[in-house]
């Protein structure tokens, strides 16, 4: 969490962009993601060098040599951060914008990496040299901060809270899954070494980034310390897909700011034709859109097999079962109306979950979880692909607070079901003697049936009333009587008084 100082800086960072007249936050973060690169490429060139010459080894640095661009060529060391952070103004400008902006646009000559496909169309769009000037104090100010910040995860801590900035905004419809969640879900998922993680609808990678993060946490010696799974973890683990370019852009630069070398963050339309993946993943963390409605000629023939539907949150369920491996799982958001409504496309997915495959878990969630953004109630089903069934019974857990106040200002309070729920989802043999009256509890899968599927927890839920007792009639006159004698008798004083 970005706090005091630090948290002061990024919005004074913001608020110097809106003055130069950038205001859309995405532009704004595109251009200081291309800042922190640059600052960072620095960085790692200083950092390799140092380590080649402790373990007595040969390095050539990436500005070493003389770049060019165009017919002209400039000493590279002048396109270090280090070196023109000390411009002026003017000349900064210019030795960005003409020199290091191609420099960094064509620096890896393998067209199909992730940072060639995130830097291909990059525009530099801040204005005026004065303004670059201010921006790159305050970032230098920025990274002063955080190197004082003894806190390994700083870094992506900085690019989340510049995220947050798009969910300020309400710009498109945009805003992200709470980050409290996207954790709460990675560890009932528990990631392993070897998977192959997708979010087809990512936006700006938080669930791929939440989810490497854990990797490298829990798992940190399996992975780092064996050549095969590192090469796996960096280049062959990370998938998202994204109709929104500029959100696959950050979303990129998301995952490499969070150590991911080469995450396959594509644009492609998840739920048409255009999408050919089946059976490839073993995990889908996501919260897909809710609120849409498409043509049927748009969507996949082989989805609409499953439910026929223009609603986005039905289509993306079906793609998912479609999408994992036999023997994968998904933990997904999905609006309640996927829970209990009466529709045949909403009981036709709801039943290939159940019936074809393993539902194992309804975490429901309050409606002011995504406040202020939406107030829309949500719930987190968690299954696994088998093709052939193989639910029995489901988990239920009714989440009441999750560590913030449920109203626009999330204020952060004690309350919070959060860790109960990670852990009660890993010793599910533990809830089989919970009654209807807790907070979690198992359904069988013939009463779901039974239900037409239903999958709300008011359906199941029993609530436990307790007799309250009152004083009797004859008791509550009496007490009456000596209340107006107590007045009566005040009264009568004040009386003498005056």
């Amino acid at each position: 969490m970005i706090t005091g100082e630090l948290k002061n800086r990024i919005d004074g960072l913001w608020d110097v962009f809106a003055a130069g007249g950038l205001v859309n936050p995405l532009d704004v973060i595109e251009q200081v993601t291309y800042l922190m690169f640059i600052h960072d490429l620095d960085d790692t060139d200083n950092l390799r060098a140092k380590e080649a010459v402790m373990l007595g080894l040969p390095h050539k640095s990436i500005f070493a040599d003389k770049v060019k661009v165009g017919d002209r060529e400039i000493d590279g060391n002048q396109l270090k951060w280090s070196v023109f952070h000390d411009f002026p103004a003017g000349k900064m400008y210019s030795t960005v914008q003409e020199w290091v902006f191609p420099f960094i646009k064509n620096l890896h000559d393998d067209k199909d990496s992730a940072y060639s496909k995130y830097m291909d169309d990059a525009i530099f769009k801040i204005p005026t040299p004065l303004l670059l000037d201010k921006i790159v104090t305050i970032l230098d100010d920025i990274y002063a901060q955080m190197a004082q910040i003894k806190d390994s995860d700083i870094r992506g801590d900085v690019y989340e809270y510049l995220l947050s900035k798009i969910a300020q905004s309400g710009l498109n419809g945009q805003f992200r899954t709470p980050r409290h969640i996207i954790r709460m879900m990675v560890e009932m998922m528990d990631p392993k070494a070897d998977e192959i993680i997708c979010d087809p609808a990512c936006g700006t990678s938080g669930f791929l980034v939440a989810a490497g993060d854990y990797l490298k946490e829990k798992r940190k010696e399996e992975i780092f310390f064996n050549r095969q799974k590192k090469a796996h973890y960096m280049n062959g683990m990370f998938y998202g897909y994204d109709m929104d370019r500029t959100m696959l852009r950050i979303g990129a630069m998301n995952m490499m700011t969070h150590g991911v070398d080469n995450p396959y963050i594509e644009y492609r339309d998840s739920l048409s034709d255009q999408n050919p993946d089946k059976e490839k993943y073993s995990l889908i963390l996501a919260n897909p859109p809710f609120k849409g409605s498409l043509d049927y000629d748009t969507v996949s023939a082989d989805l609409l097999k499953v439910c026929k539907t223009k609603k986005t949150e039905l289509l993306f369920l079906a793609l998912m079962l479609r999408m994992l491996k036999v023997g994968g799982r998904c933990a997904v958001i999905v609006p309640d109306g996927v829970l209990f409504g009466s529709s045949t496309a909403h009981k036709a997915i709801r039943k290939e979950i159940i019936d074809g495959n393993r539902l194992e878990a309804v975490i429901s969630m309050p409606s002011g979880v995504f406040k202020p953004y939406a107030g829309v109630s949500t719930a987190v089903l968690v299954f696994t692909k088998t093709g052939h069934g193989g639910t029995d019974k489901v988990w239920f857990y009714d989440m009441k607070a999750d560590g913030f106040s449920l109203d626009d200002k999330r204020t952060a309070i004690k309350e919070n079901d959060i860790p109960d729920i990670v852990a009660r989802f890993h010793n599910l043999a533990g809830e089989e003697s919970r009654e209807r009256t807790e907070q979690s509890f198992f359904v069988p899968k013939q009463e779901i049936v039974d239900n037409e599927y239903d999958l709300s927890i008011n359906k199941y839920k029993k609530t436990e009333y307790v007799a309250e007792e009152y004083p009797s009639t004859t008791e509550i006159l009496a007490e009456l009587n000596e209340l107006e004698m107590a007045i009566t008798a005040g009264l009568a004083e004040l009386e003498e008084m005056l």
